[in-house]
């Protein structure tokens, strides 16, 4: 069993697409929840690569 704990890169990720995803669902102007949450993800995760 892996003890290590979670990677900040990944607790970033997880935070800002949860958020993003959370924002547009109370303000459906915005974009769909799903397509909002997978961008930030994907921005993140590529701008955080070592």
């Amino acid at each position: 069993m892996n003890s290590n704990p979670i990677d900040p890169r990944t607790a970033i990720l997880l935070l800002a697409g949860g958020s993003a995803t959370y924002i547009a669902l109370l303000h459906p102007a915005i974009g769909t929840a799903l397509m909002v949450g997978i961008a930030i993800v994907t921005l993140l995760h590529i701008l955080l690569r070592p």
